[in-house]
């Protein structure tokens, strides 16, 4: 019997995606500190600047967190939480398959979620991510007290999904130990190898092999409780005694249990699902942070330091790339900053400025006091770079038709082009036409020029065998589209406008290193683009 396929369906689940290629600007005055850094702060729609990044970044970022919005009908001021269920689906859809592309082979996504959404994210992300690589369901305790003013129950917690790229391949990192747990280790009897702590010697599982009678150091004979056995044949048993590995209590006559010494212990603690508020933080905790670093304008909805802290803990190690793409008020920018790890924060809203771009610059120059920073003995320094988008490439003019945008000089509009037509925009200084590569020997090149015979004869005759090229031209002949095989001549705009979305605030954003200059007529190129404005 053919097996059928259970997924969740909704009104326009399956509607194209449609992206209007945008490009990332570096902006120099709003960056701060040091600027030889990876961490980015971008000012954006999400959902586009993930499609821009994912070429770059496709495999390598090690650890994705996102708290999106819960949907949960509350006016919330500095995010939209009042979609209506469909259109938070098709909001988060894309956006988790192109976060998945981007993941590391070894990385993870962490999306916080409460009961509005929560079990149709799950299965979402197990359309997308593979049943097979769910970690697990992390409760968070964001408050310890009940609301007397709740309609049903109070509700005390949210969730936190965990799934990894490939299950079998990610291994969590295993959580530092505290004093308190060291503190149950005792040395009653001064054993020379240090504290220790005993556990049960019986097994739940009976075995008539590991049934057998103990008499202890006081002369008691005793034997397993009634429906369990020792957890080890006699013969160890023996060895275990021989190695004072047993314990019978301080006066010898109690049933015998097994010594484990504080320095064989393994280097950490497995992380476990439940996070109380006592070790993570509440909501009151992340209040009380975000309004010491913004007390006029504190962000509605943050999370704590403590938490994102944790899950960083887990799921990385310094060095490796975080990134949140609902970044909010900055904690998982500032924490990661904090961590030494390397971020990539996307937020759409104003409180880029207001929010995340205060909090990070404070975190750089020490000032932040809250959060983790005692604890991780942070004392400030690195830097991040901010990125704003450029506008629209398309406008129309004043007869209703497409042009491109005067926004859009050279260097933008090739970077622009060459997102859209899945080229990696990386110009080569040595020859003009290589402005974009699409594989080891397929460019992409954009001009606004006029495209004559002679100007193709001279890029077909600088061509090596086993290259090719698409040429992307708002003006040439038709006779000139088979002028050459390896040579392939397209339309911009009009290729651009069959996939764009006009009239949208949307984003997408390249990742570009500036040109220097122009091409001459005769195609000798002084640097590494042909296009006029």
């Amino acid at each position: 019997m053919k097996k059928r396929k259970l997924e969740l369906v909704w009104d326009g689940k399956d509607e194209p995606l449609q992206v209007e290629p945008r490009i990332l600007l570096y902006d120099k005055e709003k960056s701060y500190g040091e600027q030889n850094t990876d961490n980015m702060l971008i000012h954006g729609d999400n959902l586009l600047a993930l499609k821009a990044l994912e070429t770059k970044y496709a495999g390598q970022v090690k650890c994705v967190y996102i708290d999106p919005p819960y949907n949960t009908g509350s006016a919330f001021e500095h995010y939209d939480d009042n979609f209506e269920h469909s259109t938070w689906l098709s909001l988060i859809k894309p956006r988790l398959e192109i976060l998945r592309n981007i993941l590391a082979e070894n990385g993870t996504i962490w999306i916080s979620i409460d009961d509005d959404e929560g079990h149709y994210l799950k299965v979402i992300c197990d359309e997308i991510f593979g049943r097979v690589n769910f970690v697990s369901t992390v409760i968070w305790e964001k408050k310890f007290s009940p609301q007397n003013d709740a309609k049903w129950l109070s509700d005390s917690h949210d969730f936190i999904l965990v799934y990894a790229k490939h299950k079998e391949v990610w291994k969590p990192n295993l959580l530092p130990r505290t004093a308190d747990m060291d503190s149950r280790y005792k040395n009653p009897d001064n054993d020379p190898r240090g504290p220790w702590t005993s556990s049960d010697f019986t097994a739940r599982t009976y075995s008539a092999s590991t049934d057998y009678p103990i008499t202890t150091p006081s002369g008691r004979v005793v034997y397993p409780t009634k429906s369990r056995s020792w957890i080890s044949s006699k013969e160890e048993f023996e060895r275990l005694v021989a190695d004072n590995r047993i314990w019978f209590g301080k006066t010898g006559n109690n049933v015998p249990r097994k010594k484990t010494f504080l320095s064989e212990v393994k280097g950490g603690v497995v992380p476990m699902t439940t996070w109380r508020f006592e070790e993570v933080g509440s909501t009151q905790d992340a209040k009380k942070e975000v309004k010491l670093l913004n007390p006029e304008d504190p962000f509605a909805t943050p999370k704590p330091e403590k938490i994102i802290q944790k899950v960083l803990t887990i799921a990385t190690n310094p060095g490796d790339l975080v990134l949140d793409s609902f970044l909010g008020s900055g904690t998982t920018a500032a924490v990661a900053h904090k961590m030494n790890r390397r971020y990539i924060g996307i937020e759409m809203g104003d409180h880029a400025y207001t929010h995340c771009k205060v909090r990070l610059d404070k975190v750089i120059d020490g000032e932040d006091a809250g959060g983790i920073t005692k604890a991780v003995n942070w004392q400030g320094g690195g830097g991040y770079r901010f990125y704003e988008l450029a506008g629209t490439l398309v406008k129309l003019d004043a007869h209703g038709e497409h042009i491109i945008s005067d926004d859009y000089d050279a260097e933008k509009l090739a970077a622009a082009v060459a997102l859209h037509e899945g080229y990696t925009y990386a110009p080569d200084k040595a020859c003009f036409w290589k402005q974009a590569v699409g594989s080891e020997k397929s460019y992409l090149f954009t001009t606004t020029r006029t495209i004559t015979m002679p100007y193709l004869d001279s890029i077909a005759q600088s061509m090596k065998q086993g290259e090719f090229l698409t040429i992307m031209a708002t003006s040439f002949s038709p006779e000139l589209v088979k002028a050459y095989k390896n040579i392939t001549i397209k339309n911009i705009p009009e290729t651009l406008l069959k996939k764009c979305t006009f009239g949208v605030d949307n984003y997408d954003l390249p990742i570009i290193d500036p040109p220097q200059a122009d091409i001459d007529e005769e195609g000798e190129g002084k640097d590494n683009y042909d296009v006029e404005d």
